[in-house]
């Protein structure tokens, strides 16, 4: 094995450890966009995840020695994972479906949802406190951010969930 403390061997482990991060954060967003539905995206990511994974991986296998090398490669996948999904937040492609219950501020989150573009639907239930408004709101992801804020304005007690949605058919997407 050469020696640790020339730039060379540095310089290797950071390319190997930039490349990583950009190959985990590319397979995030692959995973993601299949399950959205997103298939052209999934193929340009899918196609660049594995040039750069079989780059990364053929300089670590020629020297596993190298133990910088191989702790480059494996702190770059981790580290991919989390800033794939940051980027992936950011982007904010696709829709959500918010289901939101409210013990007492329901209908005045449903009205003010409405006036604001949302499409809201509302259910009555009962929670283990009594009775309990739910609203189902879908929307696309990019404002799925307003409306929790509207929400947790409205009724800081209220109980928030969010999935991702994939739309079959039809339907108001307001904002």
């Amino acid at each position: 094995m050469e020696n640790l403390f020339t730039s060379d061997v540095w310089i290797g482990a950071g390319i190997i450890f930039a490349l990583r991060v950009v190959n985990m954060a590319m397979d995030t967003l692959r995973i993601r966009m299949m399950a959205r539905g997103q298939k052209p995206l999934s193929f340009v990511f899918g196609v660049i995840e594995t040039l750069i994974y079989l780059y990364t991986l053929s300089s670590v296998i020629q020297d596993l020695d190298n133990w910088v090398n191989i702790l480059a490669y494996s702190v770059g996948f981790g580290t991919g994972s989390i800033v794939g999904m940051m980027i992936d937040e950011r982007m904010a492609i696709g829709y959500m479906h918010l289901r939101v219950i409210s013990p007492s501020r329901g209908a005045q989150i449903a009205e003010t949802l409405r006036e604001q573009g949302f499409a809201v639907t509302e259910f009555s239930g009962r929670g283990r406190d009594g009775t309990v408004t739910m609203l189902s709101v879908s929307v696309k992801r990019k404002s799925s951010k307003k409306v929790r804020a509207l929400v947790e304005e409205l009724d800081d007690k209220a109980f928030i969930t969010a999935e991702d949605l994939t739309p079959v058919r039809r339907g108001y997407w307001g904002m």
